[in-house]
C-alpha cells in the first residue's frame, strides 16, 4: 500500500517535533555532565538550530539517493 501525501507530511512533521524534543531533553540531561550550564531558553534555541541542520541533512541525503536511484535504473 502506498502512503498518501498527507500522511507523508504528518510523518515528517511528527519526526521533526519528536527530534526537537529529544534534542532539548538530551541537552538538558547531558550538558551538566560536561560542565555546561545553559538556560531553558538557550536549550530551546540550540534545539531549533539542531533541528534545522537535521532537516537540511535529511533533505540533502534524500536528493543524493534519488540521483543514485535514477542513474541506476534509467
Amino acid at each position: 500500500m502506498k502512503q498518501s501525501r498527507l500522511m507523508s507530511l504528518v510523518e515528517a512533521v511528527a519526526n521533526v517535533l519528536v527530534g526537537y524534543g529529544v534534542a532539548v531533553i538530551t541537552q538538558i540531561l547531558i550538558f551538566p555532565i560536561f560542565g555546561l550550564q545553559t538556560t531553558l531558553a538557550q536549550n530551546l534555541k540550540m534545539g531549533a538550530v539542531f533541528t534545522v541542520v537535521s532537516i537540511a541533512r535529511s533533505f540533502a541525503l534524500r536528493r543524493v539517493f534519488e540521483v543514485i536511484r535514477v542513474r541506476m535504473f534509467n
